[in-house]
This record gives C-alpha cells, sequence and structure tokens, in this order.
C-alpha cells in the first residue's frame, strides 16, 4: 500500500529516521581499546533520563521483560516472600515471572483500569511485622488499561510502614515517555526496553539499580549465568560486557540519548502529556470512554478505548489495519475484544497523530460504531493547535 503505514500500537514505535541512520552502520571490534568510550557514553547518560544520580545503569541485549528477571535474580534469594498489586496484563506478568523463578507473591487485586492503591500496599507492609517481604513489584504503566500508578505515592506507603522492601518498578512503557524520578521516588530497581520511549527496535534490556539494590548483589544466594550483575559491574566498569553487545542497537541508543536530552526529559514528559490530552478530547468527542476509571490516573503513552456493548474491539482493530494502513493495539486478557489502544508514545508529533484519529474514526464507522467523522480529530486539533 503506498504511503506511510501508521504504527500506533504502545510498541515497538516508529524509529526516527535519525535512528535508522545511526544504527545503518558497519559492525566495529567490541574488545578493541576504543570501544570503552562509546560504552562510557551510554551509561553514563543512561541515568538522566530517570533523573538518577545514584547507583548504576545497565543494559542487556534483551527486552524489559527479561529485565524482570534480572532484578529479581540479583537481589533475591531463593524462595523470598514478595507483594504485588495486579491491575492489568502486564502487573499479571511481572507476578507470574517470579513465580516462575520460584519466588512467593503475595497479590493484591485491583479492577482492571484502576491502578495500585498505596494504602493497600501500606497496609500489607505494616502488618509484616516480620519483615518477610523482601520486595514490592509495581507497575507504573499498565500498557493493558492505560492507566499510570503513583510511584511516588507507593515509597511513601512503603516508608511510612516503616519496611525494608526493595521497590521493584516496570517502567517499559514510561521511562523516556512519561516522568520519572528515581532518586526522588526511592525506586530500588526500574526496568524498560529499548522499543518504546527510546524509539528504537525491541532488543535491548535497561535495568536501573539503587545503591541498596545493588549491595544485595553479591550477597544474593540465587545462581544467575546471563543476567548476572556481577558479570556486568566487573565488565562495565572497564567500558565493556560480559558478553557480544547487540552493537546496531547500541549505535541507536547512543543517538536516543542524545536525542532525548538535547530536547530535555521535563520537555519530553510535557510533549508526551500534551498528545495525550488529545487523543483523549477524541474519544470524547467520539462518545467513547476510556479503560483508565478516573481522568488522574489516565496514562499519557496510550490510551485504552471501550468500544460500546455488542461491539467487538478486534473488529475494529482488523478493519483498521486492512483498510487503512493502521496498527492499533489489541486488548489483553481480561479486556480481549473490548478495548482497543491507541500508543502515542516515542517518535509522535501531533500531524502523524492527528493522520492516526482520522483512520480510527473511518474504522469505527466502519464496524457500525457511530461516530460522526472529523469529530474526534476537531476535538483533538482545537486542543493541539497554537494560536497565534
Amino acid at each position: 500500500m503506498a504511503g506511510r503505514h501508521f504504527l500506533q500500537i504502545p510498541g515497538p514505535t516508529p524509529v526516527p529516521d535519525r535512528l535508522q541512520r545511526a544504527m545503518h552502520r558497519q559492525m566495529e571490534d567490541h574488545r578493541s581499546s576504543t570501544f570503552p568510550a562509546f560504552t562510557r557514553s551510554i551509561l553514563s547518560r543512561l541515568p538522566h533520563v530517570v533523573h538518577q544520580t545514584r547507583g548504576e545503569a545497565f543494559v542487556f541485549p534483551a527486552t524489559g521483560s527479561a529485565m524482570w528477571e534480572a532484578a529479581l535474580v540479583n537481589t533475591l534469594n531463593p524462595g523470598a516472600r514478595l507483594l504485588a498489586p495486579r491491575f492489568g496484563q502486564f502487573s499479571h506478568l511481572f507476578i507470574q515471572t517470579a513465580r516462575n523463578l520460584g519466588y512467593t507473591v503475595d497479590v493484591l487485586e485491583e479492577p482492571w483500569g484502576e491502578v495500585a492503591d498505596p494504602a493497600k500496599i501500606e497496609a500489607a507492609l505494616a502488618a509484616d511485622t516480620a519483615h518477610e517481604i523482601q520486595g514490592v513489584l509495581l507497575v507504573h504503566n499498565e500498557t493493558a488499561t492505560g492507566v499510570t500508578t503513583d510511584v511516588g505515592a507507593v515509597r511513601a506507603a512503603i516508608d511510612r510502614a516503616k519496611h525494608p522492601a526493595l521497590l521493584f518498578v516496570d517502567g517499559v512503557s514510561s521511562i523516556a515517555s512519561l516522568d520519572f524520578r528515581f532518586d526522588d521516588w526511592g525506586v530500588d530497581l526500574a526496568i524498560t526496553g529499548s522499543q518504546k520511549g527510546f524509539m528504537l527496535p525491541a532488543g535491548l534490556g535497561i535495568l536501573y539499580a539503587s545503591e541498596k539494590a545493588l549491595s544485595r548483589v553479591d550477597a544474593c544466594t540465587t545462581k544467575r549465568a546471563y543476567f548476572d550483575l556481577r558479570a556486568m559491574r566487573a565488565n562495565n566498569v572497564q567500558g565493556y560486557f560480559p558478553s557480544t553487545p547487540a552493537l546496531s542497537l547500541l549505535f541507536g541508543l547512543d543517538e536516543a540519548l542524545t536525542m532525548l536530552l538535547e530536547e530535555g526529559m521535563d520537555k519530553v514528559a510535557t510533549r508526551h502529556r500534551r498528545l495525550a490530552t488529545g487523543v483523549r478530547a477524541a474519544v470524547k468527542a467520539w462518545g467513547l470512554r476510556e479503560c483508565a476509571t478516573r481522568p488522574e490516573i489516565a496514562s499519557n503513552s496510550l490510551t485504552a478505548v471501550v468500544v460500546p456493548e455488542g461491539h467487538d474491539a478486534r473488529k475494529v482493530i482488523e478493519i483498521a489495519f486492512t483498510r487503512y494502513d493502521i496498527a492499533l493495539g489489541s486488548g489483553l486478557s481480561e479486556v480481549a475484544g473490548k478495548v482497543f489502544r491507541i500508543g502515542h508514545l516515542g517518535d509522535m508529533n501531533a500531524l502523524t497523530l492527528a493522520g492516526a484519529l482520522a483512520g480510527v474514526e473511518m474504522a469505527l464507522c466502519d464496524a457500525g460504531i457511530a461516530v460522526t467523522l472529523g469529530s474526534g480529530v476537531g476535538a483533538a486539533l482545537q486542543h493541539w493547535r497554537v494560536p497565534s
């Protein structure tokens, strides 16, 4: 099909031309004497993306999901007990990963479309007077339902309970898109990947660790191999990696960091917030509702739209893809067939997003969902336009 394909899933995101050019180059010797300068360029700047001043950042040839495992096995002894709110598919999978690794997880259930409740977390930790719970697993931005939890409020709840548990935060669809305050929020381990806010193909797993988390690494008795941070730290300090790095993706990451930090992380977050509010205006103009139950918890990196009763969101997604060359995110697990998701993170601006909204409107109409063509696009444009 002629013209531009609209990739509006919540990741992978469209890759900017600038990053494609950075990756399109010959391989080089990752053991050469000049390679450490390149490694240090990346590792020294990664913390700025999340406002981290203490601890370390790590990059693996892997994915965000793999960093769940890396974070757990490097800091928790076998059979450790954890606490986790479950309010969507990715919080569910984080819990499942921990259980598959042999850890015990106490689950706090929340309705899908809601976020983690700091009061419930505080109560559970306060009741754990023997401090058996070793960590709290939290998804910052639940990609399945389009909601964002207040990480700072969860840290405050842990502190009020006077509990030493580590705070593990999945930031896969938030880091490099939404405001993320590693130090201020007292995060111990933050997890992300290359294919969302960093605007790259999938293939890099990024892990941020606090000094508290790092103090557990050497003493941890869990068996580790590929994801062993001891080997990674020993090599990184010399400017190398313990195994062959994903060079093309590292070339892209180096340039992505330049792009993000040139713009400034506060401005990156503001840009995503502006795009998100335009999409939310469009959803309202269509007469539809978001999966997020309250405006204040709605995500700025994607919007999950609920289709009316009697309609199947999968039909909207298929029509959008086959007729209008636009890829929308599908509903997962409990919300399968009930929602479609519009990604607005990474390499995106108001004009490209306006085109995507036009495609969504046509797909909705074709699927038999009554919307007025131009209503959502018009509402978004009214929000995005800059009056003279």
